[in-house]
């Protein structure tokens, strides 16, 4: 990155639809999970701008002198409670920074910000997974100061066996 290119932080608006599926495909194709990804705009624009609005998702784009700003980086975050604390904390569900554009600071300014979202709604934390096997993900979160959370294991319940399970089906 030159010294003529700044960093800023965006949020996604309902025109940014399209480019929020294209930044969590490319997550899931480098965590080798794309088959995974059903997500459709139609959805995502219900998750991120309906009445009932989960989940919101911010941009980092990158200004380069008499340029056009180019979305290089991605980051979704959720509400999450705690019982323990009897509070809100940040979730962040996601973040993706283009190939080209790691190791620039896109994803520290992504988390920083998401910080400030902690800190002005007056949540004491915030918090995300990682899977095992992603050691440069693992390292820049270390980095930053992040703890790993021991003793957690993270367990999903879904298709057949939340079928089984849900007493209404």
């Amino acid at each position: 990155m030159s010294d003529k290119s700044v960093i800023s932080i965006r949020p996604a608006t309902k025109d940014d639809v399209a480019l929020v599926l294209q930044f969590i495909k490319g997550l899931a194709d480098y965590e080798r999970l794309a088959d995974q990804v059903v997500a459709t705009e139609a959805n995502l624009a219900e998750s991120l701008f309906g009445p009932n609005a989960n989940a919101e998702a911010y941009f980092a784009h990158l200004s380069i002198r008499d340029g056009e700003p180019v979305s290089v980086g991605c980051a979704i975050f959720t509400q999450h409670y705690s019982t323990y604390s009897g509070n809100s904390s940040l979730y962040l569900e996601d973040v993706f920074v283009l190939p080209e554009w790691r190791g620039h600071g896109v994803g520290r300014e992504l988390l920083a910000y998401g910080a400030g979202l902690a800190k002005s709604r007056g949540y004491p934390r915030m918090e995300w997974s990682v899977l095992d096997w992603n050691e440069p993900a693992i390292g820049f979160y270390e980095k930053l100061g992040a703890e790993r959370i021991d003793g957690w294991l993270t367990y999903r319940l879904s298709g057949e066996a939340l079928e089984r399970l849900n007493p209404l089906s």
